[in-house]
């Protein structure tokens, strides 16, 4: 199939390209959020840019919607409506803002584009009406166990930390420097130390690392941490996981069912998240087995194989004679049943 999307998010495009298809990315001169192409990814040869202006309307089996713009933007460059003649889904990345729980989907109440949340955490909170939906979780290409733990300190990956502020839970760093060194990476880390009131040697910014030197760098240190209160769910977590790292999070959105006790400590409680890092720091045997069991669960519930075939039964469902409104719902509802 040759499947148009917009190079949105990064980390989650790295595993959706990796599937069988012919990956269609608009690029413009200028790049930017409506035309950044490959962006220097390393990606398979299937993933072509394109010039959307100048695309075949009739080369395009189905699209991948992931901003509410886009459908309208489609429509002008195709001349083809996604959900009406072309297939077409709807791919929500993130958990909803603002009037939680009474956030209204932007696509709530149509029936022709299904709507695929990567976290059951996100469809719940979502109010998308009448509208089907889907969770088709993250999946992470496999880095490999290559934990060692050897530094008595605590990752933690955020991207612009300070101006995300107590929604990535920076404010929370300072209690978590009593365990442990800090060690964050990330883009947007100048001025952590003064914004989370955190100073060296305490908390060191590692930066913005390309992948293999990201993954390198964490799994030296001996715990990962996971301070967010509220995001969809960081796709560095789980690669953490994969690494084969304990991880020390709290218990907000996803995290709870993607970290389960054995792969290190969930909770709300600050206070018990902070001794549970001192305890790993200091017991790195248990450390190490901990960050076992999360391995084996993040290879189970995020690999990558189970993360393709999910896309390719619903790719499936709509461009196959199942596209149509009832069809597609009675196929949601039977991916749903346990």
């Amino acid at each position: 199939m040759r499947i148009l999307l917009w190079h949105v998010h990064g980390s989650w495009t790295d595993a959706f390209v990796g599937g069988r298809h012919e990956y269609l990315l608009p690029v413009l001169p200028g790049g930017g959020p409506w035309g950044l192409g490959r962006a220097g990814r390393p990606w398979p040869s299937t993933v072509r840019e394109v010039q959307l202006d100048a695309l075949d309307a009739d080369s395009v089996d189905a699209v991948i919607l992931q901003r509410p713009e886009e459908a309208a933007e489609v429509t002008r460059a195709l001349g083809r409506t996604p959900g009406k003649d072309l297939p077409a889904a709807y791919l929500e990345h993130n958990a909803p803002r603002g009037d939680v729980p009474y956030s209204v989907h932007p696509l709530a109440g149509q029936q022709s584009i299904p709507v695929v949340h990567v976290t059951h955490f996100n469809e719940l909170f979502w109010d998308s009406g009448t509208t089907p939906t889907l969770v088709i979780e993250h999946g992470v290409p496999d880095p490999g166990p290559g934990y060692s733990g050897e530094v008595p300190e605590l990752a933690v990956v955020v991207n612009e930390p300070v101006r995300r502020g107590r929604v990535a839970g920076t404010d929370l760093l300072g209690r978590f420097a009593t365990a442990a060194p800090l060690r964050v990476f990330g883009m947007g880390g100048d001025g952590l130390s003064d914004a989370a009131g955190v100073p060296a040697p305490r908390l060191a910014v590692g930066g913005d690392l390309p992948m293999d030197e990201l993954h390198r760098e964490m799994s030296r240190c001996r715990v990962y941490l996971h301070p967010f209160r509220w995001t969809s769910l960081g796709l560095a977590l789980l690669e953490a996981m994969h690494l084969g790292m304990p991880v020390v999070a709290l218990a907000t959105t996803e995290a709870v069912r993607a970290v389960p006790p054995e792969a290190g400590a969930v909770s709300t409680s600050v206070d018990d998240l902070v001794r549970a890092a001192r305890f790993l720091i200091d017991n790195p045997e248990e450390a190490r087995r901990r960050g076992g069991a999360a391995r084996e669960i993040a290879l189970a519930r995020y690999g990558l194989p189970a993360f393709l075939a999910a896309w390719d039964a619903l790719l499936e469902d709509l461009t196959g004679p199942r596209f149509r409104v009832g069809r597609l719902l009675v196929a949601t509802e039977e991916r749903k049943s346990p």
